[in-house]
Formats: structure tokens, sequence, C-alpha cells
């Protein structure tokens, strides 16, 4: 119990205040198995992005054969923002700060692990080159066990916290409106590429759906990516706090930087969509600047409104 004491002239006024939760208390701190989650993030991310975009053999390096060069472009260009994502995470103290990033990747690993269940027959499971063999079988050990721990994460860090959180810095409407239409495109889109894979489980098929041809396990891959950027930016508009929203704005405009030299890359072999593509993503990257330029301290006063 404390005291909250108040002098009235010669009278003394003595409150008794309930301590703990009560007196509305709440640890914000980043617990140890947070961080230890987030550092594997980290790796698992740096890994992924270093197989993809230097190592570049699909066929010994990756869990499955990707045979699209523009395939290989863009989810080395997620998985570097997720990278970027996590490492950035690392750095913060307050739970609120990294409560979207958690979330977002832990959207994408489940979804991730439902792409892998259905398509595990395209994975390198029995491959002669044990290289290959070992890339598909640690990609299972991770897409199982990341999204389970990050739902416990989750969970623990959230225990306890029923009140809404203060808005200390409000989105400017310009930023919120931008953001939920970004947020509805990337999930609608990712929906459709998920939602399209699964509906092909034999051979070499592909999606007609997108400026490159994918086979059903990379669509649903990219398409997992594209829905959790999409639950990002929600979950953004659910924070409503720029305080809490830098991290989240420096993935969000690498995403769209990374994707937009990946489409240069590439570009040469990709069809006509690949304008519409390169629109998105612009904005994106437009987006994300803007956000990241107004989460920092001293330019707080200057707002798109």
């Amino acid at each position: 119990m404390t005291q909250d004491t108040r002098r009235s002239g010669e009278m003394v006024i003595c409150a008794e205040m309930p301590a703990g939760p009560a007196a509305g208390f709440r640890d914000d701190r980043i617990r140890p198995g947070t961080r230890r989650l987030l550092r594997a993030f980290a790796t698992l991310t740096a890994l992924a992005s270093f197989s993809l975009l230097v190592l570049g053999h699909t066929e010994r390096f990756w869990p499955w054969q990707i045979k699209s060069p523009a395939t290989v472009g863009f989810l080395g260009a997620a998985y570097a923002a997720g990278c970027l994502l996590s490492v950035l995470s690392l750095r913060q103290r307050s739970w609120t700060k990294v409560r979207v990033a958690v979330a977002t990747v832990t959207v994408f690993s489940f979804l991730t692990l439902i792409a892998t269940i259905v398509h595990a027959h395209r994975l390198h499971l029995h491959d002669a080159d044990p290289l290959a063999r070992g890339a598909a079988w640690f990609w299972i050990a991770v897409y199982v066990a990341v999204p389970l721990i990050g739902v416990v994460v989750i969970g623990r860090q959230e225990e306890g916290r029923a009140r809404r959180d203060v808005v200390l810095r409000p989105l400017p409407t310009g930023l919120r409106i931008s953001l939920a239409g970004q947020g509805i495109v990337l999930f609608t889109a990712g929906a459709i590429l998920f939602l399209g894979g699964l509906t092909w489980h034999h051979g070499m098929s592909t999606i007609g759906i997108w400026p490159w041809q994918l086979t059903p396990l990379s669509a649903e891959v990219l398409g997992a990516w594209l829905v959790a950027f999409g639950v990002g930016a929600g979950l953004v508009l659910a924070e409503r706090d720029l305080a809490r929203l830098r991290v989240p704005a420096i993935a969000y405009t690498a995403f769209g930087g990374f994707q937009l030299a990946a489409l240069l890359a590439n570009g040469s072999l990709m069809s006509a969509a690949r304008w519409g593509y390169a629109l998105v993503y612009a904005v994106v990257l437009l987006t994300g600047a803007y956000g990241w330029w107004l989460t920092s301290p001293r330019r707080g006063a200057w707002r798109f409104v």
C-alpha cells in the first residue's frame, strides 16, 4: 500500500492507494523468452536471406527447388526485411514497441507451417544430397516450433494487460487511411496466392494471377508474407501511437524498398502486371518512410492530416 498525502491549510489528508496492478502499473519490459525468440527470428531470417540471395542454388541450399529468379528475389527481400525487423526489435526495451513485430512474424510462421504441411511432398526430405535434405528437415523443425513459441510469448507478454495502452502521439488521419488501404491490398493479394496454392498439389502447376509464374508452395509462402505484412498494417492501426511504431515503420520501408530492388533485378522475367506490382511497393516504401520520419522525436510536430 502507498500513501497519497495532501496538505490543506492545517489539515493533512492521507489516502491509501492500492499497490501493484490495481494502481495502474503494468510491466512493459520485454521478457527474456521474448528476447530469445527475437534472436531466433533474426538468426533464421538472416540465414534464409543468405541462402537465397548469396548462395542461390536452391536445389542444394533451400528446402525446395525454386526455378524462378523472381521468386528467389521476392523471398530473399522479404526475409531480409524480416531480419531487419527482428534486429531492430532486439534493441528495444518496451514490449509495446515490438508487439507488432512479434505478432507479424508469428502470423507468417503459422501460415508457412500450413503451406509446409500441405506441400511437404515438394520438399527435399528424401533428396540424395545431404545439404538439401538437411535444409528441408530444418525448415520443418523451424516452422513447427516458431508459431507455437510465438503464440506462447505473446500470451505471456499480454497477460494482465486488460486495459488499453495510453496513446501519446496519435497516428495522423492521412497515414491511417493510407495504411488501411495498403493493408487491405497486401492481405487480399496474399490471401489469393495462399488459397490458390492450396488448390494445386501435383507437379509444377502454376498460378497465373501474379507478374510471374509460381509453383503452389512458393505461392503460399509468398502469400504468407503478404498476409503477414497486411496484418502488420492492421496492428499498427490498432496501436494508434507513433511513439510505439518506429520499428514497424523502418521494417515496412525496407520491405517496400527491397521488393522494388528485386523487381529491378528481375523485371524482364515478369509480365506487364509488374507495373502495378511496382506501384504497390512504391507506395509501401513512401508510406513507411513517412511513418519512419514521423516517429522521430524531432519530427513529431510535423504531421500529415
